[in-house]
């Protein structure tokens, strides 16, 4: 523990910190009581205690109505706010069985915060309060909040003592934010231990006072500090702060849901938070905790099983989880840059220099190598008189156009990742920066310490909820999740809900991954939930939903944008609709990605489609369309793979369609193609109508993606298309007319296939993509029925089998052939998962 100014103890002493929401209503008042009784059984203690619950801002609140002239709202605030403890107080008591020290504790209230109305008094004769008028106000608080802790304590039968820390912690006459005479300090504190005894003595956080008697407030985390300066005066080993929150978080989790505490801390990697902006402590706190060696525990108050976060000289030994997200808000960039090379021009230290001179705070300086430009990051309400020191400072330069004007941008956040083993890890930086990038998110500036303890970047400040949870997520910290908004109901959709309800858990639990569905759509009804919607019950909710009349975009729009402030955002569209693309750019420009089973977007025009795409790639989201080709089959991930490694695709020829290659098979083994069609659409291979299907045009968007996957700039026109069966048997007409229209094709496709089947073929319904034709004037993509030789790789498939083969420079002349189950709703459902897992794992560079 370093050099005590009594020695060591045989015994030492535990300080136990209390907050004003430990001590702000009965229930937890009553749980501080029992803690402190736990922990003096085992050794002696001593007790800082903050104001009670929001007594401080009913203080502030009373000085402000005071200066305002308002006397009567003044003094009502203070007797609401003495009528609070002693009600608390009283209660407390009450539940002890010692409900007749009620006068003495309203006794203590009433003396203590007497002096207060006079105070308030001056305050509004005068119309203002001075800085020292406000400390000795506001120090009433805690003066209350420890009084009656002594009694109260006293009630429980635990032998203590109020100790009043204005004699015992010496500042200057800086009010508002003192600083400590630590030698004074210590002196005081080493000479009242003997007076303790073997009581509890209770100290009021947040107030000293002057050498010579003027009260002074420590600034923020004042009773944090007090604790810590205690420990070090008395010799202490431990400092426990107990609070609202079970220690200190991995990130903020109003910003991060799953954010969770971290269990253990160096000294070291907690003054680097505190510094970068962590709420939970002040870097000053810390100070006499690391210079005595003290032990550092944060924990809840109303959990006390729970082990919250230790902060010592060990701290963790995981090199390669960062121990916390620490982010500061409100913030200016300024930059300032030599226009061109100079050994003449050196701006960086005259830069910070006329900063400190101006008494503006710095949070984050980044200076390049040469010394030429430097970006610092400052509060943005200092941001104006920034600017100007630095063009007084500068003066001579800038008249010279030396350097480039000051650039100022606001409000942005500082981000900073923090541990103390993390600069033994590899690719700290790299990993943080990839995952921004993969999120889109536009990093302004960035700076790492020697220690390599933390790495800091400047990111705009609308972009900061998006940039915490993306760097949470990459780095492992917690499940990540993935925030869902689920277009169409229909087989895909219903069977995609139905995979997440079974598979949730399992992801959770092996991949770190939490699927969320924040909302269902169909063509009139949404339902939405950031918190998430059951999917065992998400269906139902959604038939019970009221119906809108309004076109998708503009049903959507709201949705969309609560989706876009979600974890990992996806839209999943799952529907058939025509005009989706529009729905998409909304979603692009939203930081929203897309999974998608839906074709038609695109098939669109060829620079639609471009532009369709282009867009997502501007938005640095993600656009995945991999079962728009062979649901759950590996078609387009395989074709990019062989284009990214320069080979030459050749030809493409693929069966596309289950419902086509379920009647291919069944013609051959001799059903009538009536009885087929039948057979299919019972089956629910087909669409509703199976003209549909029939007509050949699904098989011909799904050819059209795969040549516009290999770059070939064709549209429906550039398409040789034959249906399934003759035109004119797929005019408009009611199902049972065309049925009786359809028998009288049986005999011709029972003609044919066996006269096929002598000629050692079979039939099937192929879609075919040469780009060799591409001067030849002939069509680059054919889609119809084919009688192809049994070596052939479609010969094989069975039922609703798809097949894709792609002949190459590399794949000649056996080609490379995806071949499986290509249709149905679970294999697409299983497809449209895969996609969204993707999008997550590139998040998470995995």
């Amino acid at each position: 523990m370093g050099d005590l100014p009594f020695g060591a103890m045989v015994n030492s002493y535990k300080v136990m910190k209390f907050g004003g929401s430990s001590v702000g209503e009965r229930d937890s008042l009553l749980q501080v009581i029992r803690l402190i009784e736990a922990q003096r059984a085992s050794g002696p203690v001593a007790v800082i205690v903050s104001a009670m619950g929001d007594t401080t801002d009913r203080l502030l609140d009373a000085i402000g109505a005071a200066e305002g002239g308002d006397l009567q709202a003044a003094l009502a605030l203070l007797a609401r706010t003495a009528s609070l403890a002693r009600e608390t107080a009283s209660s407390v008591a009450e539940t002890l069985g010692e409900g007749g020290r009620r006068d003495a504790l309203e006794r203590i209230v009433q003396e203590t915060l007497a002096p207060l109305g006079d105070l308030l008094h001056g305050v509004s004769l005068m119309g203002e309060s001075s800085a020292g008028l406000r400390d000795r106000i506001l120090a009433f608080g805690e003066l209350t909040a420890a009084k009656l802790l002594t009694e109260l304590l006293l009630a429980a039968g635990l032998d203590s003592c109020f100790a009043d820390a204005r004699a015992l912690l010496i500042t200057d006459d800086r009010f508002g934010d003192a600083r400590v005479d630590l030698p004074a300090s210590r002196s005081r504190l080493a000479a009242a231990l003997p007076s303790w005894g073997g009581r509890i003595p209770i100290l009021p956080g947040f107030i000293g006072a002057t050498a010579d008697g003027k009260t002074t407030t420590l600034g923020r985390n004042g009773s944090d500090y007090t604790a810590a300066l205690v420990a070090q005066g008395i010799g202490a080993d431990e400092v426990q702060v107990w609070t609202d929150v079970p220690g200190l978080m991995t990130a903020d989790p109003d910003l991060v849901r799953d954010a969770y505490s971290v269990s253990r801390l160096t000294h070291h990697e907690a003054l680097e938070l505190a510094s970068v902006g962590a709420r939970m402590f002040h870097p000053r706190t810390l100070i006499p905790v690391i210079e005595a060696g003290i032990r550092l525990r944060i924990r809840n108050t109303l959990d006390p099983e729970h082990p919250g976060t230790t902060i010592d000289a060990r701290g963790s030994r995981d090199g390669q989880r960062p121990s916390c997200i620490a982010t500061r808000e409100d913030l200016a960039l300024l930059d300032v840059e030599v226009r061109k090379l100079s050994d003449q021009v050196q701006v960086g230290e005259r830069v910070l220099r006329a900063l400190r001179e101006s008494g503006v705070t710095v949070w984050m300086s980044s200076q390049s190598a040469n010394g030429q430009s430097i970006a610092i990051v400052v509060p943005r309400t200092d941001s104006a008189r920034a600017r100007a020191a630095l063009e007084r400072e500068l003066a001579p330069e800038f008249e010279r156009r030396e350097l480039e004007p000051v650039g100022v941008r606001e409000p942005v956040t500082l981000l900073s990742l923090v541990a103390e083993a993390m600069g033994h890890g590899v690719n700290v930086a790299g990993r943080l920066f990839g995952a921004l990038g993969s999120a889109g998110v536009n990093i302004r500036a960035i700076a790492q310490g020697a220690s390599s303890r933390s790495i800091s970047c400047v990111v705009d400040a609308g972009e900061t909820a998006l940039s915490v949870r993306t760097t949470h997520a990459a780095f492992n910290l917690a499940h990540q999740q993935v925030s869902l908004l689920i277009l169409g109901k229909g087989t895909v959709g219903k069977e995609l809900v139905e995979q997440l309800r079974s598979q949730q858990e399992w992801l959770r639990a092996h991949h770190g991954i939490s699927l969320v569905v924040a909302g269902l759509a169909d063509s009139r009804r949404l339902v939405f939930d950031e918190e998430g919607l059951d999917p065992r019950t998400a269906l139902a909710e959604l038939a019970l939903a009221p119906p809108v009349d309004a076109n998708v975009r503009a049903r959507l729009a709201p949705s969309l944008q609560r989706l876009g402030r979600l974890p990992v955002p996806v839209l999943v569209d799952c529907t058939a609709a025509g005009g989706m693309e529009a729905l998409y750019l909304d979603a692009f420009a939203l930081g929203v990605h897309v999974v998608a089973a839906n074709k038609k977007p695109l098939a669109i025009p060829w620079e639609e489609r471009e532009a369709l795409l282009a867009a997502a790639q501007a938005c640095h989201v993600a656009y995945q369309y991999e079962t728009t080709v062979g649901a759950s089959l590996p078609v387009i991930d395989t074709l990019l793979n062989l284009v990214r490694t320069g080979d030459k695709v050749r030809l493409i020829q693929a069966s596309l369609s289950g419902t086509l290659g379920y009647l291919c098979d069944e013609l051959g083994s001799g059903v009538p193609l009536s009885l087929a069609v039948r057979r299919a659409r019972e089956l629910g291979f087909t669409e509703p109508d199976p003209r549909e299907d029939l007509a050949g045009k699904d098989v011909m968007r799904k050819a059209l993606i795969l040549a516009r996957e290999l770059g070939l700039s064709v549209g429906d026109d550039d398409v040789e298309l034959l249906p399934f069966i003759p035109a004119e048997h797929l005019r408009d007409e009611p199902l049972d007319a065309f049925y009786e229209r359809l028998e009288a094709l049986d005999p011709t496709f029972a003609r044919d296939v066996d006269r096929w089947r002598r000629e050692g073929k079979v039939l099937r319904y192929l879609a075919e993509v040469d780009p060799s034709r591409a001067d030849t004037g002939e069509a680059l993509v054919r889609v119809g029925p084919v009688a192809v030789s049994l070596d052939h790789p479609a010969a094989g498939l069975r039922g609703s089998e798809s097949m894709v083969s792609f002949t190459t420079d590399r794949h000649h002349p056996q080609p490379l052939t995806v071949r499986g189950a290509g249709a149905g709703g679970a294999v697409t459902a299983s497809g449209v998962l895969t996609d969204i897992l993707r999008i997550s794992q590139t998040l998470r560079g995995r």
